[in-house]
């Protein structure tokens, strides 16, 4: 049987956990205004520029010479 150990007497870090609400406060409210943008911008990238990789099936089945099937 495998025991707990004993609590070290660390608790929360109040002063550290109000430093992230507040970061991420920040950083919501300055990526809102720029979704507008990022959105389009992601989807244009897409479908212009990303290249698709082919899953390593389809590869082995060109590979193989084998016809998808219906």
């Amino acid at each position: 049987m495998t025991r707990v150990r004993e609590s070290t007497g660390y608790g929360p870090n109040t002063q550290m956990s109000l430093f992230g609400y507040i970061m991420a406060a920040i950083l919501v409210m300055i990526a809102l205004p720029l979704l507008p943008v990022l959105i389009p911008a992601y989807i244009i990238w897409r479908v212009f520029y990303a290249d698709e990789p082919e899953h390593s099936f389809e590869s082995w089945r060109k590979e193989r010479g084998r016809q998808n099937s219906p």
